[in-house]
C-alpha cells in the first residue's frame, strides 16, 4: 500500500498567530512529538490487509530526523548570532572616547602642526602629500620619498598658513616610475556614541559622521 509521506510543513501551521505557537512550531522536540502522533494515527488507521512496509516507515522517520536537525541547526546559528551582536555592542562601548581611523582626507591640527595618515597598497619609489583647499588649490607639498607598502604618517608645518586650517584637506600622490600606486587617506576621529544599523554596530564620530564598525581601519 502506498502511504503519502507526511507533509512536515503542516507542523508549522499557524506559526504567525501567537508567540507561543511560534515557539511550539520551531521547537525540534515539539515537532518530533507531533510527527510521532501523526505516524501512530496513520498506523492505527492503515489497511490491515495491506499495511505500511518497512521502507515507507524508514522514509518518513528520515524525513522528521532531517527537519529536526535543520531546526536545531537554525536555533544554534541564531543563538551564536545574538551572542556575536552582544559582543560587538560591548566592543563599541569600549571605543567611546577613543580615536579611530576611518576613510577621509581631513587633517588633524594642533599648535600649528597638521598630521595625517594613509595606507599604501604597495611600495612606491616616490611619495608626496599635497595640502589642498576645498577648491582644489595646492597650498603646500610634503615630500616623503620612497616608502614601503602599508600605513604611514606625515606632519606638515602649518604655522605660516593664515587661512582656516579646518577647511584644508590632503591627497597622496605615489608612484613607481611612471606607474601610480594606490594610496588611501585616513582621518582620525573620536567616537562619541554607538548604535545598531543595517550594517550591524555603528559608530558616531566627532565630526558628526556615522560609520560601520567594519569600516574602521584601526584605533589610535
Amino acid at each position: 500500500m502506498f502511504i503519502t509521506p507526511i507533509d512536515t510543513s503542516a507542523l508549522d501551521a499557524g506559526a504567525a498567530t501567537t508567540s507561543t505557537t511560534t515557539r511550539n512550531n520551531t521547537d525540534p522536540n515539539a515537532m518530533q512529538d507531533r510527527f510521532l502522533k501523526l505516524l501512530v494515527a496513520q498506523l492505527q488507521n492503515q489497511d490491515p490487509m495491506n499495511p505500511m512496509d518497512n521502507a515507507q516507515m524508514t522514509t518518513q522517520m528520515a524525513q522528521i530526523n532531517t527537519v529536526t536537525g535543520l531546526q536545531q541547526l537554525n536555533q544554534t546559528v541564531q543563538s551564536m548570532s545574538q551572542q556575536f551582536a552582544g559582543m560587538q555592542q560591548l566592543a563599541g562601548v569600549s571605543l567611546i572616547g577613543h580615536a579611530v581611523l576611518t576613510d577621509g582626507d581631513s587633517l588633524t591640527t594642533s599648535n600649528g602642526q597638521a598630521q595625517g595618515l594613509f595606507d599604501l597598497a604597495q611600495a612606491a619609489t616616490d611619495v608626496k602629500v599635497e595640502i589642498v583647499t576645498p577648491g582644489g588649490n595646492v597650498v603646500d607639498t610634503v615630500p616623503l620619498g620612497a616608502l614601503d607598502g602599508g600605513r604611514h604618517a606625515f606632519t606638515w608645518d602649518a604655522s605660516s598658513y593664515s587661512g582656516d586650517l579646518s577647511a584644508l584637506h590632503y591627497r597622496v600622490v605615489a608612484s613607481n616610475g611612471k606607474t601610480s600606486v594606490q594610496a588611501t587617506p585616513l582621518m582620525q576621529q573620536t567616537v562619541l556614541a554607538t548604535g545598531s544599523g543595517d550594517k550591524g554596530l555603528m559608530l558616531t564620530l566627532g565630526n558628526g559622521a556615522t560609520v560601520a564598525y567594519s569600516d574602521i581601519h584601526g584605533v589610535v
